[in-house]
């Protein structure tokens, strides 16, 4: 059977440029006849039998791009899916990196982590009855292949032992590559993506994930692979080619978030807190604070348990998606508790519901990652100004479409505030490493010693100069001490947030998803893009657009590309709004991770003013809530139109 006419034949009833097509027949012609690709072969075979033109499109197209901070994807068969070939050829470019970054230096070490996933194709897209090689895979297999290729390239992969019953969590990974002087790190996680996702995200000698121009470089390494060298991992360890992690990383890692404590500790059954993993890791480091602090966390019991594909987790294990922790808040309800915390699978995010009522006796209400942004920020600058040893200039960090009560809360308690970051806490880590490096990021002045805490709006936290990534950890200790905090005085978290919400400003931040699935859908995100940059809306939600940013323009503030890497990034724009006295932002880009572009909209007032009756300042609040969704609306519906189409039913529904 000629597989590939057949292909040709049925790629040409898809809607895609005709170059992509070609280099999918050649890709594909290289998976059906190539020896190293022969275990694949009857999978290929039988979705060409049975037409699957999209599906195997996808999956040929191209090699998996580099995302944010290396690749992350649906596993499967094919370049444009997670699967050894495609994390081998990672690997294989990045121990070229090392060797070019650190010439001369042996040994070169790596510290490898895993999460709990393992693929069982819940999407049904292969045939069960044929012999498939990917079935089954696990987040540790695949650490353990990618060892394999460190090990054949004489680069030394620090893992935990076949045996080990832990993981190393994400906040702890990029701990242990500094506790140990490591020149890199290997993560193999999807975070909070389905069960049959799987990644790779690398890291540097710094702990935190590469930035313009090194991961362009990297990029380019991986890019020309030609063969990737590979022992097999019980191999490497029999030669003495893997070091074996030990308990000590783990250990200081943990002393290191309970450092940052900023009260006493709490007195039995003084503050209860449920705490759940979603089945991830989290236990092995948000869990483990909370309890060595005292706070005794409650557990969801049918979650604790690791477990890849989530198995008693409500759509998805994600923290950012209050379903998520319906199981919790039963838990919560059944305790009365004050708290509710969950950390996402690799345990870098963070998510909450608070207690409405001091006795834990009332209803739980979700916190978003903007509002955990802004609560921690405040709580930290303020219990180290009450405690006499807040930095003469503190540091704060935050992005661009993290909530602007960020900005505020800084500035009152005398802090250089970044707040204009691109997506992604490798962003924070570089300002972070700028500042530590040279003295100074921008107009910001001091040192490492002044910064205070990163945060960003997807429920990520960095609270400590000794991990350079979110970590879930340091925030579950600091969320739950605010918690304490408030009850101490009768209060709760809620009361917290309102407070903050009358001091700074009513900020209403909600994420809008424009999901455009496929090659198609790349497509047609692309051309949505370009066609708004080009001819900006004039009014959005009947507000007019103040002023436009592209962060690709090279005469920008961001300057000259670095790279491809650095303009796939700044492929985001920002629309400012202004008018009847309410101040608006849309930020647009498409996800580095996901098959959807991504829009970012906040709405704002001004503070409380004294003397306001509660009736108007709720009235107000409420006038915010109902523009930003009239702005929602009209902005998917400009969207969506710019490609010829028009909202689903239901596609421009918020949070609340």
């Amino acid at each position: 059977m000629d597989w590939i006419a057949q292909a040709r034949a049925g790629f040409a009833g898809i809607d895609a440029d005709a170059a992509l097509k070609e280099r999918a027949l050649v890709n594909l012609s290289t998976w059906l006849t190539h020896p190293d690709f022969a275990a694949y072969r009857p999978q290929i075979e039988w979705l060409c039998a049975s037409g699957a033109w999209s599906v195997l499109l996808d999956s040929f197209y191209q090699v998996m791009p580099f995302g944010t901070g290396g690749r992350r994807g649906a596993v499967g068969i094919g370049p444009n899916r997670m699967n050894p070939w495609t994390l081998g050829a990672s690997v294989q470019g990045h121990c070229e990196y090392l060797r070019q970054r650190f010439p001369g230096v042996s040994p070169l070490r790596v510290v490898l982590a895993f999460d709990v996933r393992q693929f069982e194709d819940k999407r049904k897209v292969y045939n069960p009855a044929l012999p498939n090689p990917i079935l089954h895979l696990s987040s540790r297999e695949f650490c353990q292949h990618a060892a394999g290729v460190y090990a054949a390239n004489g680069v030394l992969p620090v893992i935990l032992p076949p045996d080990s019953k832990r993981y190393v969590p994400t906040p702890e990974l990029s701990f242990t590559i500094r506790f140990l002087r490591a020149h890199g790190g290997l993560n193999m996680t999807a975070s909070h993506n389905p069960p049959d996702d799987n990644g790779s995200k690398f890291y540097d000698d710094r702990g935190s994930q590469l930035v313009p121009p090194e991961d362009q470089l990297m990029s380019e390494m991986v890019d020309a692979v030609a063969a990737v060298r590979h022992v097999p991992f019980a191999d490497a360890v029999r030669a003495g080619k893997v070091q074996v992690l030990d308990d000590a990383p783990h250990r200081a890692f943990i002393d290191l978030c309970r450092h940052e404590s900023l009260l006493p500790a709490p007195k039995a059954d003084e503050l209860r807190v449920v705490y759940t993993p979603l089945h991830g890791c989290g236990g092995f480091c948000a869990g483990e604070v909370l309890e060595a602090q005292g706070f005794r966390p409650i557990p969801v019991p049918e979650q604790v348990q690791p477990d890849g594909q989530f198995p008693n987790v409500t759509r998805t294990p994600n923290p950012e998606v209050p379903e998520c922790m319906d199981r919790a808040e039963r838990v919560g309800l059944e305790r009365a508790a004050d708290l509710v915390i969950a950390t996402d699978p690799d345990a870098d995010r963070i998510g909450a519901l608070a207690n409405r009522s001091p006795d834990g006796k009332g209803a739980f209400r979700f916190i978003t990652g903007n509002e955990i942004a802004a609560l921690l920020t405040h709580f930290k600058l303020a219990q180290l100004q009450r405690a006499g040893s807040l930095p003469a200039a503190p540091i704060v960090i935050s992005t661009e479409v993290t909530t602007g009560q960020i900005g505020r809360i800084g500035r009152h308690f005398g802090a250089q505030v970044i707040d204009d970051l691109l997506v992604g806490f490798k962003y924070h880590a570089d300002a972070l490493w700028q500042i530590e490096s040279t003295g100074q990021y921008g107009d910001v002045r001091g040192s490492v010693s002044d910064f205070v805490i990163a945060t960003e709006e997807s429920h990520g936290i960095m609270a400590t100069a000794g991990v350079r990534d979110k970590d879930s950890a340091c925030a579950a200790l600091l969320l739950a001490e605010a918690a304490l905090y408030q009850k101490r005085q009768g209060r709760t978290l809620v009361d917290y947030l309102d407070d903050l919400n009358r001091q700074f400003g009513y900020f209403r931040n909600e994420l809008l998803n424009i999901v455009l699935t496929g090659l198609e859908g790349k497509v047609h995100m692309g051309r949505m893009l370009d066609a708004l940059r080009k001819a900006p809306p004039k009014h959005i939600g009947g507000l007019p657009v103040a002023s436009f940013e592209d962060l690709q323009d090279p005469d920008g503030r961001m300057g000259p590309f670095k790279g491809d890497t650095d303009k796939a990034a700044r492929n985001f724009l920002i629309f400012r709004l202004a008018g009847d006295g309410i101040a608006a932002k849309v930020c647009l880009r498409p996800s580095g991770t996901e098959p959807k572009a991504k829009a970012y909209i906040e709405v704002s007032g001004p503070p409380l003013r004294a003397g306001t009756p509660q009736a108007a300042w709720d009235a107000a609040c409420a006038v915010l809530d109902a523009r930003v969704q009239q702005v929602a609306t009209d902005f998917l519906t400009q969207a969506l139109a710019t490609i010829g189409q028009t909202p689903a039913p239901g596609a421009d529904k918020l949070s609340r």
